[in-house]
């Protein structure tokens, strides 16, 4: 094959200056281009036949309740919210129960040692 030209016709040569392909070669080439594109076209239209059968489909899932809408959306996006923060509170409660259970225990280890150790003292006296 020779070099490409941009000064010359497509599918020209400088032995075929009129840019007329050879007979039997090009409408091979061209019918099988011509074939492939068609193929190509045809699954692109069942491609886009059946984005829009999807998309129906879609359409009424959610409007049969298949899907949420979006005031349901909403309402589910507060309903945990105020989980989280009922949660949170739950939590912190028992932070403070363990923190106070803690206390306790040390203020009852800190003034058992005085219990004991004040009558002791008082009967030697």
């Amino acid at each position: 094959s020779e070099p490409y030209d941009p000064y010359l016709p497509r599918g020209g040569s400088s032995s075929n200056p009129s840019g007329e392909p050879a007979r039997g070669q090009g409408n091979a080439k061209t019918a099988a281009i011509q074939a492939q594109f068609d193929d190509m076209v045809a699954i692109l239209r069942e491609n886009i036949i059946k984005v829009a059968e999807r998309g129906e489909r879609l359409d009424s899932l959610g409007e049969t309740g298949g899907f949420a809408s979006v005031r349901e959306v909403h309402k589910l996006a507060v309903s945990v919210q105020e989980f989280r923060r009922g949660a949170n509170k739950v939590r912190k409660v028992r932070v403070a129960w363990k923190d106070m259970k803690t206390i306790i225990i040390g203020v009852g280890i800190a003034i058992l040692p005085v219990i004991i150790i004040v009558p002791i003292v008082r009967s030697t006296k």
